[in-house]
């Protein structure tokens, strides 16, 4: 009913009043609003917000005050509380008291404008989830903010922030923050009682350690620790069960962390000081799939190195390697080793530039092994479609099949009865594969029921002929990491690509894309993005050079608002 009292206050005069003023928010967009819950102002130039945005859900329209008569659809007195708030890429400078008129907000979007600080007000939004203040000038937050029991997102990257109070540990129902690019030096010891964190971003600041309570965060799955002055990680972090990606490049380490946290799938140490690698931290990682130690000074690789069983990435590009031991060949699910700028020895230069399946198996070579057991012949009465190697699929139909085994592997006899055969379709469809068999070469297309492998986590494709992203790839939700280099693709679904929550990594390097959607930034769960070598001309070659996080930030910049 006091929106009702509120209308009649205009007098009976109110109709015929002129105003001169214009709002700076049309009408339909306020209309709209008041209907859908959702007001989005990005990118309008606004140098303050308007009183009528604060005022949405208070003042009835000017179309009531002229006494206007309504449709039934345009009952203003029905009107929906405001929960989304998008006034991000403005000249924002400072924020009314008057957000508290907006109680029932649950999305308030501040980020890419230019606020040093913010009203103590934003305190009573205690409906508040998700409260994005990158890309401004904050030093600091009013203390208010850290009452919001519901927040469940808070983004505060490329701020001025030196250092954060230990109220940060009120938030409990945090499940992702991002601090990157700030002045912090360190971290309250609050930290630890953000129990709810999956998602913990700290890179491009100047941190030198980080808290001992950081093991209590028994939720976190990412930690990017990037570009810090950090010299040792505490062996706390192997407290941390559910951690399965870990960023530590450009620090100052001078030794692998020994980090024996039992779902640790990711761990990156890029353009570090480390020189040696020891068995017991090689030990520790007995799930890793991904293991990234280039730009270091790495001299030798030991024997141990094997034991990493789930190991399917080795990134040693630009250190001190002068040999590699044979061992490295018995990894089971290697399919990536990346070598180049090491001064190799005993190797010959053509053998590295073959690749990843190439070199292991002349390292295989070199391993004296007792000889396996001569597998049985095949009868006389055997059939072709019964025998190990289908010929006939192969030479004919240009089929290279393998499905119904419940097998682990492909053997290597299939792949070199296709050696000088075109092969235009693979079905290895009903086995117990993680990763694609390496020895596809001429592959342009995946067969649709790769969708039932359900716990498939890692492709490899490089150096096929595919044209178009695998569809049957989209439906895999269990995948982690697709490697698609030096194929002919010109094109990605970003939409579909979103629904793969657990890829991390994808390696689109030397296709055909001639542009990148925008969308493609939206893919959150993306740690390792390749793009290199493909004809586009946005984003700019600078961009892409500066590394994964850059060039998302570029792509989430350029989505129409």
């Amino acid at each position: 009913m006091s929106r009702f009292k509120r209308a009649g206050q205009g007098g009976s005069l109110a109709g015929f009043k002129t105003e001169t003023t214009e709002t700076t928010v049309p009408s339909g967009l306020l209309k709209a609003a008041r209907k859908s819950g959702q007001l989005n102002l990005s990118g309008r130039g606004l140098k303050e917000v308007p009183k009528e945005v604060y005022r949405l859900n208070v003042d009835p329209p000017l179309e009531a005050q002229q006494n206007v008569s309504f449709a039934e659809s345009d009952r203003w007195w029905e009107q929906t509380d405001l929960t989304k708030l998008l006034l991000s890429s403005n000249q924002l400078t400072q924020l009314s008291d008057d957000i508290r008129l907006l109680p029932a907000l649950m999305t308030l979007d501040l980020h890419d404008n230019q606020m040093s600080s913010l009203p103590s007000a934003l305190g009573e939004l205690q409906e508040l989830h998700e409260l994005r203040l990158s890309h401004n000038q904050l030093t600091a937050l009013p203390v208010e903010v850290y009452s919001l029991n519901k927040l469940c997102s808070m983004t505060l990257q490329q701020n001025r922030l030196e250092s954060l109070p230990e109220e940060l540990g009120q938030l409990e129902n945090l499940t992702q923050l991002d601090l990157s690019n700030n002045l912090l030096k360190d971290l309250p010891s609050s930290l630890g009682r953000l129990t709810s964190l999956q998602k913990l971003t700290l890179s491009h600041n100047k941190l030198s350690a980080l808290p001992d309570s950081v093991a209590q965060l028994k939720n976190l799955k990412l930690l990017d620790c990037s570009n810090n002055q950090l010299t040792v990680i505490s062996v706390s972090l192997s407290e941390m069960l559910a951690l399965e990606q870990l960023y530590l490049r450009h620090n100052k380490l001078r030794a692998l962390p020994k980090l024996p946290a039992p779902a640790l799938k990711e761990l990156y140490v890029g353009n570090n000081h480390i020189e040696k690698l020891e068995a017991e931290q090689l030990s520790c990682l007995k799930a890793i799939s991904l293991l990234e130690l280039r730009d270091n000074k790495i001299q030798t690789l030991p024997e141990q190195i094997s034991t990493l069983s789930t190991l399917t990435r080795l990134d040693l590009t630009n250190n001190d390697l002068s040999t590699l031991p044979a061992s490295i060949s018995l990894l089971p699910d290697l399919k990536v080793l990346l070598l180049e700028g090491n001064p190799l020895r005993g190797i010959r230069r053509d053998l590295l530039t073959k690749g990843t399946n190439e070199l292991l198996k002349y390292l295989r070579g070199r391993i004296k092994e007792e000889p396996d057991q001569a597998e049985e012949q095949q009868t006389a009465m055997t059939l072709p479609s019964q025998a190990r190697v289908n010929v006939h699929n192969i030479k004919t139909l240009k089929l290279l099949d393998y499905s119904d085994k419940q097998a682990a592997d492909v053997p290597e006899e299939l792949f070199d009865a296709a050696a000088d055969t075109t092969v235009t379709s693979v079905n290895f469809s009903k086995n117990q594969l993680t990763s694609i068999p390496p020895r596809n070469n001429q592959l342009t297309d995946l067969p649709s029921e790769m969708k039932d492998l359900t716990k498939l986590r890692s492709v490899t494709l490089i150096y096929n002929r595919f044209k178009s992203f695998p569809q049957v790839l989209y439906d895999i939700v269990s995948l982690e990491t697709v490697l698609l280099g030096t194929n002919q693709v010109n094109g990605v679904d970003p939409h579909r690509l979103m629904k793969l929550i657990n890829l991390s990594t994808l390696d689109l390097s030397n296709n055909d894309l001639l542009n990148v959607p925008p969308e493609l930034g939206l893919c959150s769960s993306l740690r390792c993005l390749s793009l290199e070598g493909n004809p586009f001309r946005a984003p700019r070659a600078a961009i892409v050079a500066r590394g994964t996080d850059a060039v998302m930030e570029y792509l989430r910049g350029r989505i129409p608002t």
